[in-house]
């Protein structure tokens, strides 16, 4: 844990993730990575990495998650709920506009070629992530076999994500307890 001074604050974790929810709409965990890691430098890759790996274990939302872990890591139960507010508040007014709007629109062949391409952008945003995600681990090649072995059982072969979790998740353990020692 860093000394209390290079340690973000309660504002600026709320700032620091309302800032996130309000640039990252749909695809907010390419975008969560940059804040934390390269921009904020809050954690580092390998840290990150493993904080997501955690989040994406536990139910609800990954970046959800995220907020409540990094404010909590940080500055306990304030931090968490500053974190879990900064990045919900801004989407969850904007979102009520939207649907309003939406409501309204939807019928505009115009609205529908506008969320194709957002559909587009938010795939190519993935795909980034998903090669940041692996950068670190191309040092631990048993960690990067898992997560291939996992993407390729719940992307290509279709198989529900918490059978696979469940089955993944004690030999991904069991080889990182192997490696270790």
């Amino acid at each position: 844990m860093p000394p209390d001074s290079a340690r973000p604050t309660i504002p600026e974790l709320f700032l620091g993730f309302l800032t996130l929810g309000l640039t990252a709409f749909g695809g907010a965990l390419p975008l969560a990575r940059r804040e934390i890691v390269e921009r904020r430098k809050w954690l580092d890759a390998e840290a990150f990495t493993d904080l997501l790996g955690l989040c994406q274990f536990l139910p609800g939302g990954n970046v959800i998650n995220l907020s409540v872990a990094v404010g909590m890591r940080f500055r306990g139960v304030p931090g968490a709920l500053a974190g879990l507010l900064g990045l919900l508040v801004g989407p969850s007014l904007i979102v009520i506009g939207l649907g309003v709007i939406y409501q309204r629109t939807h019928q505009d062949p115009r609205v529908a070629h506008l969320f194709a391409g957002l559909a587009a952008a938010a795939a190519g945003l993935l795909i980034a992530m998903a090669v940041k995600l692996l950068w670190p681990l191309r040092k631990k090649p048993e960690a990067a076999a898992v997560a291939l072995v996992m993407f390729a059982g719940i992307a290509l072969l279709r198989t529900p994500l918490l059978p696979s979790m469940l089955v993944l998740t004690p030999i991904s353990v069991l080889i990182a307890w192997k490696v270790r020692r």
